[in-house]
């Protein structure tokens, strides 16, 4: 029990407590009782008591046995940190003494480069003072003062520059010119080459047969109703003349003379012609020819695997079917360019859908000059630029005849490959008579101006020399002339291709020996 003085009070209570109520003899049996009680209580108090005293000496005992240990550990620790203090203070005196050996060769050092650069001021005031007598000893052999010779010499050092930098540029220009020709001739033979389409001859006009005379009275009808009716159908005039058999069709808009040149056929087949039917056929052959429009614009575009491309242009660009120049269809011709823009394009690392895009589209506008006001090639970068092309297409259409600065590569193309088309062999025709009015207007241009003695226009056409008269025209007055006169062919002269315009100016010294 851990409390001996609490049991024995317990013991005596219950004792006193328990001899009240029992009888006397018993009283005594049990005070003899609670006596060995008290007894045993002292002794197992004094047990416990010695069990504790143990423990608390076993418990004293581990604890100094850690605190040994614990302190052994330390001193351990302070000892292995003691011996490492120690060598960083052997490796920081040997850094010390290294720094001081290296401050007094530093220190040496220092004092040797004093001591020469003194015998260098002492040399150098040498070299002053040789330098100035050599030039007194000059300017008094050469008459001349030290400025003067430093002029003369620069002078003559910048002349031999310019003359090596102008030799250098001649050559350099040339031989860029050689090599800038070379390669554009190996360019367009490769493109010319690998295209090489045959063109058909389309005839442009719209002359029709008729089965016999009595047919003319039909299409004229009863106090020309019918003629009426058919040129305001079609927007086409109608005209008959004594040709036998034969009636002709005339109309600026090619799409037009297309849809009367079908309805006439049909209505010549059948035989009933009157205001009705000639509304109503007129009406199935424009829907028919509107999807052949579509159509031929579609494949155009599939041909050079193009995409993206507004379905109004389509539209625009299958026109160009019926439209005709020097008897050359425009949009076959249109798809000739995009083919050589395309290979000349390869062959300098281009954009081949941005110069298909500005070969088959260079001439839309042709398709539209009827309605709009302008040139063919502004009026089509309008319309691309309005239906979302990009930048260099449309920029590209309007500058490939040079009315407007190009300002990128693909406008320049577009003009050599038009040229390239149009000037190839079997490309396009005209009319003996034409070509010759056309030759006679070209050197009546020429002629026309001051001071030109002679024209001759050479090479079919595609050349124009022109002779002046030396002491009116000069050599610059030469060059000014060749620009008015290339500006006014332009202007006044409808040719294929382009025409060269050479002024030739000489000066010829004649005397005669007797």
């Amino acid at each position: 029990m851990d409390n001996p003085l609490l049991l024995v009070v317990i013991a005596l209570v219950v004792g006193v407590a328990l001899g009240v109520g029992l009888q006397w003899w018993r009283a005594r049996a049990d005070a003899k009782s609670a006596g060995s009680i008290v007894e045993r209580a002292r002794q197992e108090a004094q047990t416990v008591l010695r069990e504790a005293r143990m423990q608390s000496h076993e418990e004293l005992h581990k604890a100094r046995e850690l605190f040994d240990q614990e302190t052994r550990e330390r001193r351990a620790e302070f000892a292995d940190t003691e011996k490492r203090l120690v060598q960083r203070e052997a490796q920081l005196e040997r850094r010390t003494e290294a720094h001081e050996r290296r401050m007094a060769e530093m220190l040496d050092q220092e004092r040797d480069l004093a001591k020469r650069e003194g015998e260098l001021f002492k040399l150098q005031d040498n070299l002053d003072t040789m330098k100035a007598a050599l030039q007194r000893e000059l300017q008094r052999i050469s008459g001349m003062t030290s400025d003067e010779a430093q002029r003369l010499l620069l002078q003559q050092v910048e002349d031999e520059a310019r003359k090596e930098a102008a030799a250098l540029s001649r050559a350099i220009v040339e031989e860029a010119k050689t090599g800038a020709e070379r390669e554009a001739k190996r360019i367009l033979t490769i493109a010319i080459e690998r295209y090489a389409s045959g063109h058909v001859q389309s005839s442009t006009s719209c002359q029709l047969a008729l089965p016999s005379e009595e047919m003319k009275g039909r299409i004229i009808g009863r106090e020309g109703r019918n003629i009426r009716a058919f040129e305001a159908v079609t927007g086409v005039n109608v005209l008959i003349d004594d040709t036998p058999q034969t009636v002709v069709l005339s109309g600026f808009d090619p799409v037009r003379r297309e849809v009367a040149k079908l309805t006439m056929e049909r209505l010549v087949a059948d035989g009933r012609i009157n205001p009705a039917r000639i509304e109503e056929e007129a009406a199935k052959v424009n829907e028919e020819v509107q999807h052949s429009i579509r159509k031929a614009g579609d494949e155009a575009i599939f041909q050079l695997g193009l995409g993206g491309v507004a379905p109004e242009v389509v539209d625009v660009l299958g026109r160009l079917k019926f439209r005709h120049s020097f008897a050359q269809n425009v949009l076959d011709h249109s798809m000739e360019v995009a083919r050589l823009m395309a290979t000349i394009a390869a062959e300098l690392n281009l954009n081949l859908d941005i110069a298909k895009r500005v070969g088959l589209f260079h001439d839309i506008g042709k398709a539209l000059d009827h309605d709009v006001q302008g040139s063919h090639a502004v009026i089509g970068a309008q319309l691309l630029k309005r239906h979302g092309e990009g930048e260099e297409v449309w920029q590209g259409v309007a500058c490939h005849h040079h009315e407007v600065e190009p300002l990128t590569v693909y406008g320049v193309l577009a003009g050599a490959c038009d040229a390239i088309s149009a000037s190839r062999p079997g490309a396009r025709s005209e009319s003996m008579e034409i070509y010759l009015q056309r030759l006679e207007k070209l050197e009546a241009i020429a002629n026309s101006f001051a001071g030109v003695e002679k024209s001759y226009a050479l090479s079919a056409g595609r050349e124009v020399r022109i002779i002046v008269e030396p002491a009116k025209i000069s050599d610059t007055d030469a060059m000014s002339l060749a620009r008015e006169i290339r500006k006014k062919i332009e202007a006044e002269l409808q040719y294929p291709g382009q025409i060269k315009v050479t002024v030739v100016r000489e000066t010829r010294a004649v005397e005669f020996a007797k």
